[in-house]
């Protein structure tokens, strides 16, 4: 019998990644902007550390340095844990910021064990 996270982990279509240091995130959208510490990243989305989301559906501009540069992608809240996050989706990525972010993915994997 699998748990409901457990589920939730296989029906993913794509791995994720916590990022125990995090990595920070500038955003704007529905009339906010700032900066908040990313925990998990996948090359559909993340996980971003902010007490104080915006709401569900709420579209977002997302910038952020990996190596090799800067990306910039949009992004809509997916999921709200009040007082902890958001879980954002990506929605667009042009493909410069997707070989950056397959490169750096492709990099953290590396890193974790199975």
């Amino acid at each position: 019998m699998t748990t409901q996270s457990e589920t939730y982990a296989i029906t993913r279509r794509h791995r994720r990644i916590v990022l125990p240091k995090g990595m920070l995130v500038a955003w704007y959208g529905g009339g906010e902007q700032r900066v908040s510490r990313v925990e998990t990243l996948g090359m559909g989305g993340l996980f971003v550390a902010e007490p104080n989301a915006p709401c569900v559906g709420t579209s977002l501009r997302l910038s952020f340095e990996v190596p090799g540069g800067s990306v910039h992608v949009e992004a809509i809240v997916r999921n709200v844990t009040p007082g902890e996050g958001m879980g954002l989706e990506f929605t667009r990525l042009n493909t410069r910021d997707r070989v950056l972010m397959e490169i750096l993915l492709r990099r953290l994997l590396r890193q974790v064990p199975d």
